[in-house]
C-alpha cells in the first residue's frame, strides 16, 4: 500500500496526515504523540478514529500540524486521520460519521470589529 495524504483543519490549526501500513507509530512534527499532547484527553481525540474502526496499529502515521493550540491542532489531526481511514476503506465512512469524525467543525473566533472593545463587546458608555 502506498502512502496515503489528507489533510484536517480545525479553527486556525492545519495538519497534513500520511498514513501507511505499519505497526502503530504515530508521530508529529517529529515527536511521538504522547510527547507532544500531554494530557489523555488529547491522546484519545488522536487515537479515536482507530478505535472505532478497530484498526489500532495497523498503521504509521507521520503528522506536520501547525497553527491553533493544542486541542485544536489534535482535533485537526483526528479530522485527518478519519479522512485517511475513508480513502483507504470506503466502508469505515459510516461509522466515523455517526461519532461526528467526519465534519469538519466549521467555528472560528470572530474578528474584532473597530469602534469597539472585542468581537461583540463594547466600550463603556457615558451618558454624560
Amino acid at each position: 500500500m502506498a502512502q496515503i495524504h489528507a489533510i484536517g483543519r480545525r479553527k486556525t490549526s492545519v495538519a497534513r496526515v500520511y498514513l501507511q501500513e505499519g505497526k502503530g507509530d504515530i508521530k508529529i512534527n517529529g515527536l511521538d504523540y504522547k510527547a507532544y499532547f500531554d494530557t489523555g484527553a488529547l491522546h484519545y481525540k488522536v487515537e479515536q478514529a482507530f478505535a472505532l474502526t478497530e484498526t489500532t496499529g495497523s498503521f504509521d502515521v507521520k503528522v506536520n500540524v501547525e497553527g491553533g493550540g493544542i486541542t485544536g491542532q489534535a482535533e485537526a489531526i483526528r479530522l485527518g486521520i478519519a479522512r485517511a481511514l475513508v480513502q483507504i476503506n470506503p466502508e469505515n465512512k459510516p461509522t466515523l460519521k455517526v461519532d461526528g469524525l467526519m465534519t469538519r467543525d466549521p467555528r472560528m473566533v470572530e474578528r474584532k470589529k473597530f469602534g469597539q472593545k472585542k468581537a461583540r463587546k463594547r466600550f463603556q458608555f457615558s451618558k454624560r
